[in-house]
């Protein structure tokens, strides 16, 4: 018998905002925009003050975040508190959907899902990453090598947005992964008005006759935050959007933000000229997609993840993580305004074709709908 009640949507990610990062950021578009089309959303996640979020019912578990605070990882220990939750909230559900094998709520929710015969999905967000750290490598590797495995092996679909973790996923579990680009908030992340940077600038006390170099994320080696200090020069300046590293530098064309909200973020692409983001091992990542949509030149690390995606390298630098090589490409573009308003047209024009969240959320209701076999969900 079938009924037509909302489809029952769990989606388990360890963060979720206003924690800020590019995991939550896509788990909360995801649930927002399900919930949207009509779906009835939970997201499981860890602990964090309560908001109010577009029609998604966030459950949030107490954890211990020590981690992060001590190393930079970003990695929760969840309380027992987890196991009750994941029992109630899979017998609810008619589909499970984890964001990433990586982390303790994926691990619980999953294994929960394979016991109950849930259907089970996942987004693979990242392949291993290269951390200066031999612990945090090694504890990658051994989650990957176990309770990764399994869950890659017991999904019904895996979702990635770029081939390197396509062919990362596939060594796991022998089958194909998906490619799903993210979406973008076109509405947020959009290209600046006439004279709306120089106010922007004012409001955070940046330069109005500098050019700007944006970065947005942790400033961890990941992400190339140390390569992009490195690669500063007095042709620009640098402004970097997230929590402040311990030391920071004393140079005036350093510019520190802090962590932001997405509204402040969205701003901040639009009042500066250039975004940098050196990182390693992420492919197509998030503020590269926000950054495109909003307009600006793009910099960044040539990934073997783009390849997909036919990118015209001729409107986006995509360049080796060396910091002579990106101190030369800024100062390039620092010089050459023409060159960087024909890349920030390329880029909104391609965010605008290929970035769409009703798209991204109709393939998964589809994914999801096929693996209960019917067009109705169960009553």
């Amino acid at each position: 018998m079938t009924s037509s009640r909302p489809l029952r949507i769990l989606l388990v990610s360890h963060y979720y905002p206003p924690h800020v990062g590019g995991i939550e950021n896509v788990a909360a578009q995801q649930a927002r925009t399900l919930a949207a089309r009509g779906a009835d959303v939970t997201v499981l996640t860890s602990a964090g003050p309560p908001v109010a979020d577009h029609g998604v019912r966030v459950v949030r578990v107490p954890t211990f975040n020590g981690v992060e605070s001590r190393t930079g990882v970003p990695f929760p220990v969840f309380g027992p508190r987890l196991f009750r939750a994941v029992r109630e909230w899979v017998r609810w559900a008619d589909v499970v959907h984890l964001h990433d094998t990586l982390y303790q709520s994926s691990w619980a929710a999953g294994l929960r899902a394979t016991r109950t015969g849930t259907p089970l999905f996942l987004t693979q967000h990242v392949a291993v990453v290269e951390h200066p750290s031999t612990v945090v490598r090694a504890v990658q590797h051994a989650v990957y090598r176990s309770i990764g495995r399994r869950l890659f092996r017991a999904s019904r679909e895996v979702f990635v947005v770029n081939d390197s973790v396509a062919v990362f996923v596939r060594g796991f579990r022998g089958s194909n992964a998906e490619l799903l680009p993210n979406g973008v908030d076109t509405a947020r992340y959009r290209p600046a008005s006439a004279g709306e940077p120089g106010l922007l600038r004012e409001r955070w006390g940046l330069p109005a006759d500098r050019v700007l170099v944006l970065f947005v994320g942790r400033p961890v080696p990941k992400k190339g935050y140390d390569l992009l200090l490195a690669a500063r020069h007095h042709d620009y300046d640098l402004v970097f959007a997230g929590d402040p590293p311990k030391h920071l530098p004393a140079d005036p064309a350093v510019h520190h933000l802090g962590a932001l909200n997405p509204g402040e973020i969205s701003d901040l692409y639009r009042a500066c000229d250039v975004f940098a983001l050196p990182s390693t091992a992420e492919g197509f990542p998030l503020t590269v997609q926000e950054a495109m949509a909003s307009g600006l030149p793009i910099v960044t690390t040539d990934d073997p993840g783009y390849a997909s995606y036919g990118l015209d390298r001729t409107q986006v630098a995509l360049i080796p993580r060396d910091a002579a090589i990106l101190r030369t490409t800024l100062r390039s573009l620092a010089a050459d305004p023409s060159r960087r308003e024909a890349m920030g047209r390329y880029s909104a024009g391609f965010a605008a074709a290929q970035f769409s969240w009703p798209r991204h959320a109709q393939r998964l209701e589809e994914s999801y709908r096929a693996a209960l076999g019917t067009i109705e969900v169960p009553a």
